[in-house]
């Protein structure tokens, strides 16, 4: 076996856990109340969240010396990013299972849009060498894809269950080789269970439901299912996504029926709703729960906790029958093999110097890829503009999720191709968006602040080039510009709201688009580039 780093935690529970259960034998556990070290955590130390980023839905599995973790994108393509970790702490972006969704017309932006819908929670497995990926999307049934590496290719999702109003499937491949697939319904609950195919393309009956329990566990939904010590195990959280928590389910039988407990609740903490994730195991026979917290405008973020088990039913967290006044978190051995950088993350910046894209880019619906490229001019990613009328209803605009609680996002932006009717700049891309625009009308190109109705002029631009910026702090952003290539900023609006919508977190974008039905040139952005900051006060 190969050693593992010892780590501790420095920090305290808040408080003793909200010692109420929801059932005879429901033991509620209290979230880790752990945040972000300002510094760097020491060597085997890490800090909750353990992935500042909306990373909604997560999943997680063991292959060998790596985990990784898959989460929700809905609308934005390509779709269900791949995260590696060789420690459950740090991570990087591999890429993505989807490249397109194809089911409706509606995910290109022809005949309307898609926000909201798309990729729900998803699950991953791996089964007889390969690697399954199950999602749904709400109105057109559960897909699979597949591959024979994590790194794909993946195969173009099929429909396991075609149809309307189901969520959240996850996959089962028992001991004898028969395969099952369990999934929830949109509105949550209750919790349905099929025969599958072993192949896991198709489902070979309509269903059974194991789970109904609308009284103690309102909004069951995220089921994963899991097989230890002869119990069949199920995973799900309840209680809505802000203040739900975490329940497991167990049973001799597949089929039920099933005992439950409450494992990870709020308590008196200020961890909010910490529930739906995965379940994983380190080759030493550790066990972790890697889930998220709905943390607003960053969306849902991602939490590492410790598990224990006690008569064949996992304790995350503290045990309350043993652990009864200020609790300490638990020590014991860091999940992985060997201490992975401390400076390892997500990928964030990019100078557009490569053919492809890089991992961490997102389009907000499937691109027009006839519209972009890192070719025409390198060094550079070019839009070329479609007609729209407001940025929403705009195709080809590029996101990336936050990292961190308060960062430093700032982009270059050559404006020489760039013809009458064109808007395009930078924002924070969400249901109610704001940012920095270049507009041009004629030969005049001037710049503004938007924010719902609100417009704030800025300088009109005689240069081709222009450095645009927003700092966000928590739920707030600032945006400001450069005329000087990056010497000095100036602030345009005021301190800016972003919210939590269409199920996801505010996000960084850039965009292009134009109001005319002439030749509208094209824009160059020729770099992006995201720092962190200390979550300090503006």
């Amino acid at each position: 076996m190969i050693a593992t780093a010892r780590w501790k935690f420095e920090n305290q529970l808040l408080s003793r856990v909200l010692a109420v259960c929801l059932a005879a034998r429901a033991v509620p556990v209290a979230a880790q109340a752990l945040q972000p070290a300002a510094t760097p955590a020491p060597q085997g130390v890490y800090h909750n969240p353990v992935l500042f980023a909306d990373y909604s839905d997560p999943d997680v599995i063991r292959d060998g010396a790596h985990y990784y973790l898959i989460a929700s994108t809905f609308h934005f393509v390509p779709g269900i990013p791949i995260l590696e970790s060789t420690d459950l702490v740090h991570w990087t972006i591999l890429g993505h299972v989807v490249d397109r969704l194809t089911m409706d017309p509606r995910y290109s932006m022809a005949g309307g849009n898609r926000y909201g819908k798309g990729v729900w929670a998803p699950s991953i497995r791996k089964h007889g060498g390969i690697f399954y990926v199950y999602f749904p999307t709400p109105d057109e049934g559960i897909f699979m894809s597949s591959a024979p590496q994590i790194t794909g290719p993946w195969s173009k999702p099929a429909a396991v269950i075609a149809g309307p109003g189901l969520e959240d499937p996850c996959p089962f491949w028992d001991d004898d080789g028969q395969a099952y697939l369990i999934h929830s319904v949109t509105g949550a609950g209750p919790l349905i269970l099929h025969h599958m195919s072993a192949d896991g393309k198709h489902v070979l009956d309509r269903g059974r439901i194991v789970v109904r329990n609308p009284v103690h566990l309102p909004t069951l939904e995220g089921p994963k299912l899991y097989k230890r010590h002869g119990y069949y195990y199920i995973f799900a959280p309840f209680g809505g996504v802000a203040g739900g928590a975490q329940a497991v389910l167990r049973s001799r039988h597949i089929y039920g029926p099933y005992q439950y407990r409450v494992v990870l609740a709020q308590g008196s903490t200020p961890i909010n709703g910490p529930h739906q994730g995965g379940y994983v195991e380190t080759p030493g026979g550790e066990g972790w729960f890697v889930h998220f917290q709905s943390d607003g405008a960053h969306g849902r973020i991602v939490h590492l906790e410790p598990v224990r088990w006690k008569n064949d039913w996992p304790i995350v967290g503290a045990d309350p029958d043993t652990e009864t006044t200020g609790w300490p978190v638990p020590s014991g051995p860091i999940p992985g093999h060997t201490a992975a950088p401390s400076d390892l993350h997500p990928q964030t910046s990019d100078d557009f110097n490569e053919t492809v894209l890089a991992p961490q880019w997102e389009w907000n619906h499937n691109p027009d890829d006839a519209h972009w490229s890192l070719t025409a001019r390198p060094g550079s990613l070019r839009l070329v503009p479609m007609r729209a009328d407001a940025l929403l209803a705009a195709r080809n605009t590029l996101t990336e999720c936050m990292q961190d609680n308060a960062f430093q996002f700032t982009i270059r932006v050559d404006l020489t191709a760039m013809k009458s009717g064109v808007h395009a700049g930078l924002a924070m891309f969400e249901e109610f968006p704001s940012g920095l625009a270049v507009a041009q009308s004629g030969n005049v190109r001037r710049l503004s602040y938007f924010y719902l109705q609100e417009r704030v002029k800025g300088p009109a631009l005689t240069q081709s080039a222009i450095e645009l910026r927003v700092r966000v702090r928590a739920d707030r952003a600032r945006y400001s510009y450069s005329l000087d290539e990056g010497k000095t900023f100036h602030n345009l609006g005021g301190a800016t709201p972003i919210h939590f919508s269409w199920w996801k977190g505010s996000r960084p974008a850039l965009f292009a688009f134009t109001t005319l039905a002439s030749d509208p040139g094209a824009v160059d952005f020729d770099w992006a580039h995201y720092r962190a900051l200390a979550p300090n006060p503006w």
